[in-house]
């Protein structure tokens, strides 16, 4: 692990609520998840495929074998019970996605999943809580396979499905996610009518536990990080300049109207307002991960006429990222006006920022000192289902475990200790909510 940092030893056998069998259980499933879902260099579990269905069908298969509940909801989201003494009470709940980026790790999203199922099954050990206790699956968690929209699960669950979420195509089949969610068996009845599955005041609170996906744990050396906030984002999926094809030798740079250069300038100049607001301590991240000329025209001794590309900036407050827009755009018009060319930025998708709650990460803390796991206080600079659940007004809060080498690829380098060490805080966590007869601020 890099700088050299010690794993951590979670709390001993005799007062851990997850016992020898529990972590045996999750690294089983660690085990069979790799093994169904190896991909020759990483693992690939498409959202809304055979793959994705295949790993909840076995939490399904482990929530029944254990006395558990299960249904899947209109959007094939899985949520497994463990029926409270009092069932009319709001719920105390958890859970992640299984789906992964193409090539991706073994622990992104699993982890949460397998946490929420331990949490379930030593509460059930313990004896039957005062409240009703779920895992939820979630559905298509991950925006790699359609091009941008993520969180499509969660959002299904609230009605905040689009007809331009529903229309996205996969970035292989060519089809749309509409119809992949109908091969899939969604009722896509009350998905297309923006109909709440689930209200708000079903739920207690909501703890998604997620491995890092950054360094901060790592260079802390501490096993385990608390969320206090999950930014949101502006994706410009396709952005276009259109400038004026020429030949390479013939045109001067004066008469030219080169669409890279000037798509150059644009990022120079994105990055000089982020470098310059982050320096007034805004909180900001920006990146343009794909640039393309067309294959068909593009050539060594041709003045490139059109480049596109995608922009997408995230931050966890709402004004920055408004203002940040308006930067954006007040550059596209200045750049096209000095180098003749225009800038079309296409649809922008929109993903809200998100607060958790400072009660449930309180009692996060306190579960963590008692099980005597080192924390860290932490926001998610990456986006989560937990901001769907957080802006819908549900308590909420995530605990991320340390993880090495990054996230969405193969090298994942998750500790199983340092799992345990989250997933105890987790379960700790949640079997006190589960057990308080009061409510929770969000």
């Amino acid at each position: 692990m890099a700088n050299d940092a010690p794993t951590f030893e979670a709390s001993s056998p005799s007062s851990a609520l997850l016992n020898a069998d529990l972590r045996n259980l999750a690294r089983d499933l660690f085990d069979r998840f790799r093994e169904m879902s190896f991909d020759g260099v990483g693992i690939s579990r498409e959202t809304y495929g055979l793959g994705e269905t295949q790993a909840i069908e076995i939490i399904e298969k482990l929530g029944q074998d254990h006395g558990l509940e299960t249904r899947w909801d209109a959007a094939r989201n899985l949520i497994v019970r463990l029926e409270g003494r009092d069932p009319a009470l709001p719920v105390v709940a958890s859970g992640s996605h299984l789906d992964s980026v193409p090539q991706g790790g073994n622990f992104d999203g699993a982890a949460g999943v397998i946490s929420s199922l331990l949490a379930l099954l030593a509460a059930n050990e313990k004896g039957q809580p005062l409240r009703s206790m779920e895992l939820t699956v979630l559905r298509g968690e991950e925006s790699a396979w359609y091009g941008g929209p993520c969180y499509f699960g969660s959002r299904a669950m609230f009605g905040l499905l689009t007809d331009s979420d529903l229309s996205s195509r996969h970035r292989v089949s060519g089809e749309t996610l509409e119809h992949h969610m109908a091969s899939c068996g969604v009722d896509l009845e009350p998905i297309k009518a923006a109909r709440p599955l689930v209200t708000p005041d079903h739920f207690h609170c909501w703890i998604e536990l997620h491995i890092e996906q950054g360094p901060v744990l790592i260079a802390r050396q501490k096993p385990v990080g608390l969320v206090t906030g999950i930014r949101g984002n502006v994706r410009h999926r396709r952005v276009t300049c259109q400038g004026e094809a020429a030949h390479s030798g013939a045109v001067p740079r004066w008469l030219r109207h080169d669409a890279v250069l000037a798509m150059s300038e644009l990022l120079m100049r994105i990055d000089e307002h982020w470098r310059i607001l982050l320096e007034w301590g805004e909180d900001l991240v920006v990146t343009s991960g794909i640039v393309e000329t067309n294959k068909d025209e593009h050539a060594v001794s041709r003045v490139p006429g059109e480049v596109t590309f995608a922009l997408e900036y995230r931050s966890q407050d709402t004004k920055t990222l408004e203002s940040f827009g308006n930067l954006i755009e007040n550059e596209c018009r200045q750049i096209g006006e000095r180098r003749g060319v225009t800038f079309d930025l296409g649809e922008k998708v929109y993903t809200e920022p998100a607060r958790m709650s400072e009660n449930v990460v309180s009692m996060l803390r306190k579960a963590a000192e008692t099980a005597g796991v080192p924390c860290e206080i932490m926001p998610s600079g990456a986006g989560h289902d937990s901001a769907i659940f957080a802006n819908q007004g549900i308590p909420s809060a995530m605990v991320f475990v340390r993880n090495d080498k990054g996230s969405h690829n193969p090298h994942e380098a998750m500790e199983m200790e340092d799992f345990f060490a989250g997933a105890e805080v987790m379960a700790r966590a949640l079997s006190h909510a589960a057990n308080d007869e009061g409510e929770i601020e969000a």
